[in-house]
């Protein structure tokens, strides 16, 4: 075994070491979901859902691509990791895969761009 020095990067987890702390964050990897979800100019948000909003699978919305939407969602449960302030909103989106709508992929960005925010 050999030692390497303090450890960067964990599975795709950036780490920083002080003296007894250790933090681990993300946001490198926020930076790409941004990216690849083409909303790296989007404006940030104070918080991850609408408390008002109610969301149904028998929303009369438009269907959005499937595909797209768990990969959004799949992107933001990595997420959780390090980020438990958002658990609650995935745990609500999640619900949602297999008949997604409009109205569930506008509250996924709105997740993504609370997490750019904070």
């Amino acid at each position: 075994m050999t030692v390497l020095g303090d450890m960067i990067y964990l599975l795709g987890m950036e780490v920083k070491q002080n003296d007894g702390e250790i933090f681990i964050s993300q946001r490198k990897y926020v930076k790409e979901i941004l990216k690849k979800f083409s909303m790296e100019n989007c404006k940030s948000m104070n918080t991850p859902m609408c408390q008002k909003e109610k969301l149904c699978k028998d929303d009369v919305s438009e269907q959005v691509d499937e595909t797209l939407y768990k990969r959004l969602i799949g992107c933001l449960m990595y997420l959780i990791a390090t980020r438990p302030d958002i658990l609650y909103a995935i745990l609500i989106l999640s619900w949602f895969m297999n008949c997604a709508k409009e109205s569930h992929l506008k509250a996924a960005k709105r997740v993504l761009r609370y997490v750019k925010g904070h």
